[in-house]
């Protein structure tokens, strides 16, 4: 494996010991943020030490955020420099603003389009926007930082993008996983033959068919996973299982609707620790699903694995004319000692919703289940009882069935 560098073949000795020195660094730089040293309390930053013990502070929420500058616009006190201090201020829908940097690959995404095969003498079209949202720019900081061209070409006019492709002979595509075919059809419509062989996207699905009909086409396509507050989170490598951990997060997969560590292989709700020194978020919930992988890459990277994007965790459904919230199931969960595991399903009968509570339990008495139910969720629901195991695995605490076409 031709590696980016020597983070990403550390044994798991060494990456605990530079955990065990960069966690408590970060947590202290992370609480001079006056709006992340409200969120973290009275924490002693030196006995963070792993992620057993980060796992005990809070989770901080996307929405939080846009209250958080609401207080304190425009960042909401949650970076350790001014907004005078960035290059850029981007707006993400919200509106939420996000900082952005112009020091080496400041998104880290230089590590994705590595395992990309991009580098130099590449030409990379870059059809992220550069509007208001940073995407454009993280992927073009991450092309510097491997040494490659940008057209910075964004989306839209769809026969100029090809015959600036055909022009300057891109031979690299970053952006969403589906207009790189738009592109790619216009070019056979108009007769262009282009030199794209290397396709790094995100921002949407990939689906099977549309890689393999861009392998068809003699174009490797691989995915990573990023967001605008974190930068890179994980990334395919050609070995294609799974995506790797970025060297520079941590990531952990919890309960929906809580702070709480699922067990290994369980789907749960990403939450990421960045180790960003401008914009140290600690424990930042994504809303997004997914699951830890067991092993290793074959690819020879060591970092954990997660099973990519697997749905939104935000569950939040209307029953009866009442929100039910992850957040509710999660502590009807704690207060009932033989409850395990717990999932509300939403359905009509007669023209009236009706809510099913399926309990995973160990004993307990189905009678003061259902009056936990009420106090919980504040309405009145069916009780299932089932054996530990029953439920399935992904990662759904609300599971809305009724057909509203």
């Amino acid at each position: 494996m031709n590696n980016y560098d020597t983070l990403e073949i550390r044994s798991a000795d060494e990456r605990a010991a530079d955990l065990s020195a960069t966690l408590p660094a970060q947590i202290t730089r992370a609480k001079t943020a006056p709006g992340l040293k409200v969120l973290l309390g009275d924490v002693d930053a030196e006995s963070i030490t792993d992620v057993a013990a980060l796992s005990r502070l809070p989770v901080l929420r996307k929405s939080e955020l846009g209250k958080a500058q609401a207080a304190r616009p425009p960042l909401g006190g949650l970076t350790t420099r001014p907004a005078a201090g960035f290059a850029h201020i981007f707006q993400s829908p919200g509106p939420i603003y996000e900082p952005g940097g112009i020091e080496p690959d400041w998104w880290r995404i230089g590590r994705f389009l590595h395992a990309c095969g991009i580098g130099t003498g590449d030409i990379i079209h870059n059809c992220f926007s550069y509007h208001l949202t940073p995407a454009g720019m993280i992927f073009e900081s991450g092309a510097r930082a491997v040494g490659a061209a940008v057209l910075p070409a964004g989306t839209g006019q769809t026969e100029l993008q090809v015959q600036a492709a055909a022009d300057i002979g891109t031979t690299a595509y970053a952006g969403t996983p589906d207009y790189l075919k738009i592109i790619l059809d216009k070019a056979d419509e108009m007769g262009a033959a282009l030199s794209i062989t290397k396709a790094a996207v995100g921002g949407g699905a990939l689906f099977p068919s549309l890689r393999q009909e861009y392998a068809e086409r003699g174009i490797t396509c691989l995915q990573n996973y990023a967001a605008a507050d974190l930068g890179n989170i994980a990334y395919e490598s050609a070995a294609m299982e799974g995506m790797i951990v970025d060297e520079g997060v941590i990531v952990e997969i919890v309960t929906p609707g809580t702070g709480t560590p699922v067990a290994p292989g369980e789907v749960g709700e990403v939450v990421v620790t960045t180790l960003n020194a401008d914009y140290p978020l600690i424990r930042f919930a994504t809303g997004d699903l997914s699951a830890v992988m067991e092993g290793q890459s074959p690819c020879g990277r060591t970092n954990m694995r997660i099973r990519g994007w697997m749905g939104r965790a935000d569950q939040t459904t209307k029953i009866k004319g009442m929100f039910v919230r992850p957040e509710q199931v999660a502590d009807f969960v704690a207060q009932n000692e033989a409850i395990t595991k717990a999932r509300i399903i939403a359905t009509r009968e007669g023209e009236k919703d009706v809510m099913t509570v399926q309990v995973e339990a160990n004993g307990g008495n189905r009678d003061s289940f259902e009056s936990s139910v009420v106090q919980f969720l504040r309405m009145k629901g069916r009780v299932e009882v089932l054996a530990p195991g029953s439920l399935p695995n992904d990662g759904k605490v609300i599971d809305d069935q009724r057909l509203y076409d």
